[in-house]
């Protein structure tokens, strides 16, 4: 039989901490808790506590009483679905894509989005040492569903690590703090799951409904040629019926039973809940897009490299290069005058712009200095006009495809087949190793020599933080310890 689960008040739980401690940004958190979360430990419980204040100000969504929540998901996941199918309705008599304008701007979603999908799943990490207790394995479990059970084609983060680097969209660390705000909370709540279980009850189930904009995400993504399969898989694990959603209810109800004080843990479920309100969101990423101002930053990082790299014949409207790019106020009027000077032809093929000639050609001048990325970026803007209906015109182009190349990218993932399946100790391959088998193969024989099942747990579950999980041990480790979980 298992004990109950004390619920402290939110406002004496807060008193636990050191009344002094300054609450760091999200920024900051985020990078502490991934490089030492046990010393960024207090500031994080500081930092939730100031969260969960602001997160009261948002709207209470969910039913008063927990025997409503299963109505209450199932209901939100059909209105969902209602209007996605209006949206799909739309699309195929010719409406424009309700989110992306262009490739640039879908791409930066992708990066505007990474903190929080570079985070996935860690708000569960604290509950992997609770596996004795039966009540928490839909935590752990969905756990290590976001992990991908330890198959590197299916953790969630290696997923989208891909997806980044495929697009040149890796160099995100400089966005403003708002973007990391959701990261921050799940590595704080991933730390303090002892202090703060309700809140990661209601946050799960919060995180794991199914929102409208993900699968409208993903039918965009796929029709300019981005692999949404990060989303899809999404839109399949968090299902009402068995998935992510489901378990989150499950996970509530068994735990709030546990509870000395049931209402107590409802309320601060709800805290929790309304932490996915916080910072920036999938929909305020894609709204604040302005492909402009997106190339000018771009131009002004450039600027503090190539404002000496120039020769003096390099000169636009009278003015060096050097000379333009000295100040980064003069980008703006920098790329009106390329465009005045015929080096940019504005709503033209990029191929017809001499500057783009200097970016990619065979015999490109500045090969390499711009990424993939920001390529698309500067293309697509040389491709837009002041009065541009680009969106409009590609919607309705491109409409007529998206379903069908959908179904390809999902059946090509599907063929892939399952990463190799092994066991716990595996046995020794003749032939010289390299450094990381011989690391896996030190952790099988540690978790062979372990004293007993929890010392292996504990062992494997420490290879299994945010930080590791997606790494070569991590995704072992998760392996070995989805296998003992069952065992």
């Amino acid at each position: 039989m298992t004990s109950s689960l004390a619920v402290d008040s939110p406002e004496r739980a807060a008193a636990t901490a050191t009344s002094d401690t300054a609450i760091p940004t999200a920024k900051a958190l985020y990078f502490s808790m991934l490089d030492n979360p046990e010393e960024a430990a207090v500031e994080a419980r500081a930092f939730l506590h100031a969260q969960i204040e602001l997160a009261r100000c948002e709207p209470e969504e969910l039913p008063e009483s927990v025997t409503q929540l299963s109505g209450w998901v199932q209901g939100r996941s059909e209105a969902v679905g209602l209007a996605y199918r209006e949206y799909l309705n739309a699309r195929k008599n010719g409406a424009a894509r309700r989110y992306f304008t262009n490739k640039s701007h879908a791409l930066a979603f992708l990066k505007g989005a990474a903190p929080t999908k570079l985070a996935d799943g860690a708000w569960l990490y604290g509950t992997l040492p609770r596996w004795e207790n039966p009540d928490f394995h839909p935590l752990i479990k969905t756990y290590l569903e976001e992990l991908g059970d330890g198959v590197p084609d299916k953790n969630h983060v290696t997923l989208y690590r891909r997806l980044l680097a495929a697009h040149g969209c890796e160099h995100w660390e400089g966005l403003s703090d708002p973007h990391f705000v959701q990261g921050a909370i799940q590595f704080a709540l991933a730390y303090n799951a002892q202090d703060f279980l309700p809140e990661i009850v209601g946050y799960n189930l919060g995180y794991e409904q199914l929102p409208l904009h993900l699968l409208i995400t993903s039918y965009e993504l796929n029709e300019l040629g981005i692999d949404p399969y990060y989303f899809t898989l999404h839109v399949t694990v968090d299902n009402a019926g068995s998935g992510h959603a489901h378990k989150a209810v499950q996970a509530l109800r068994n735990l709030m039973a546990q509870s000395s004080d049931p209402a107590a843990f409802y309320r601060r479920v709800l805290d929790g809940y309304r932490l996915n309100e916080l910072g920036a969101s999938t929909t305020s990423i894609i709204a604040g897009f302005d492909l402009e101002a997106e190339l000018v930053e771009i131009f002004t990082a450039k600027a503090v490299v190539g404002k000496n790299m120039h020769s003096d014949y390099c000169r636009v409207a009278g003015r060096s290069i050097n000379d333009w790019l000295a100040e980064p106020a003069q980008i703006p009027a920098f790329m009106a005058a390329m465009e005045g000077a015929g080096w940019i032809k504005r709503g033209e093929d990029a191929e017809n712009s001499r500057f783009w000639r200097l970016i990619q050609g065979e015999r490109a001048e500045m090969f390499g200095v711009f990424s993939s990325y920001e390529q698309q970026v500067l293309r697509d803007w040389i491709q837009s006009s002041r009065d541009d209906s680009t969106a409009a015109r590609t919607g309705r182009v491109l409409s007529h495809r998206a379903r069908q190349r959908t179904l390809d990218t999902l059946n090509q993932h599907a063929e892939r087949g399952a990463y190799p399946e092994r066991g716990l100790i595996r046995r020794r391959r003749s032939g010289a190793e390299s450094a990381g088998d011989a690391e896996l193969r030190q952790l099988e024989q540690k978790v062979a020599d372990a004293a007993g099942k929890p010392e292996a747990m504990a062992m494997l579950a420490r290879l299994m933080s945010p930080a590791v999980h997606h790494t070569a041990i991590g995704l072992m480790a998760t392996r070995m310890y989805s296998q003992l979980l069952d065992a």
